[in-house]
């Protein structure tokens, strides 16, 4: 049998379902989901297992016009990773029409999928149980018009719709050779990062317009916690949110820091799952002025 392995990644406006693709396909929330565009920081792999391949996705913030330093640094990272996989995935939401934001990141593709050394792109139509089949038949031509796909394939990553003919898709346009990772890893991402991402998420959560994409998260420490055992184990992790404004700050902390406690609370949990310990989590919101703008505090802040 031929064994094929390798490298994949999705691509596509912010908020095009490309994290929750990623859950979907490793069985495992390994990526941050949030219906905020561009809540997806770093390049988080999760592995797909199968007995004839291994696929390792790789999830990237947003392909996007940037308006910031932080933007471009997001796209360049985009960029960089686009050379380094052996098939792309490009995802376009089937509840929203193809639009500007598509069809610049069709053209930045487009030169991916030339020459010598191309990578093959699958456009996915995502988000397929949300529309009838009329729609979906429309922005699939609309897709094709797009550019010259090596396939296309309309999935729907809550209901699980054709999420198993996508891996076979990936799959077929991987190299042979022999497995990257142990079998049962399902992500190589540094704890830490995982659970900055999640108090991230959390952060997130509910919060609409009110709070923009300038909320940074890092871990300060994660350390056993004084007195705990081995029987009964728990770690104090410390963590701190950065805004650019202190009106931020107050819409993260909320009234008499009721909304902070709700943060905490739903990080805890995840992070409990994820880590497999009881956990005392130790949030700390701080103001980091118009810290998407300069390069100084971008590095501080791992970007």
């Amino acid at each position: 049998m031929t064994f094929r392995s390798g490298f994949a990644c999705f691509v596509g406006r912010p908020n095009a379902g490309k994290s929750t693709l990623t859950n979907a396909l490793v069985g495992q929330k390994v990526a941050i989901t949030s219906g905020r565009p561009q809540t997806t920081r770093h390049t988080v792999r999760g592995i797909v297992h199968r007995d004839d391949a291994q696929l390792v996705l790789v999830d990237t913030p947003g392909l996007h016009r940037p308006r910031t330093l932080l933007g471009e640094r997001l796209n360049t990272l985009v960029r960089d990773t686009l050379t380094e996989v052996d098939v792309v995935g490009f995802c376009l939401p089937s509840d929203q029409k193809v639009g500007p934001g598509d069809r610049y990141i069709a053209e930045q593709l487009s030169e991916l999928a030339q020459g010598p050394g191309r990578t093959p792109v699958v456009a996915i139509a995502t988000k397929a149980d949300l529309v009838g089949k009329q729609r979906l038949a429309e922005h699939l031509l609309g897709i094709s018009q797009l550019g010259d796909w090596a396939d296309i394939v309309p999935v729907s990553a809550e209901s699980g719709y054709q999420v198993d003919v996508l891996e076979k898709v990936l799959v077929g346009h991987l190299p042979e050779g022999p497995a990257l990772y142990p079998e049962g890893e399902l992500t190589d991402e540094p704890v830490a990062v995982m659970v900055a991402e999640l108090v991230r998420e959390a952060a997130l959560e509910g919060v609409r317009d009110e709070l923009p994409h300038s909320l940074a998260v890092v871990v300060d420490e994660m350390l056993p916690r004084e007195g705990s055992t081995e029987e009964r184990p728990m770690l104090d992790v410390r963590v701190n949110l950065f805004v650019e404004r202190d009106s931020q700050k107050a819409i993260i902390i909320g009234k008499g820091g009721s909304r902070l406690r709700e943060v905490g609370t739903q990080a805890r949990q995840g992070i409990e799952a994820l880590l497999g310990t009881r956990v005392f989590l130790d949030l700390h919101v701080k103001v980091a002025k118009d810290w998407q703008r300069d390069p100084k505090q971008l590095g501080r802040l791992g970007f």
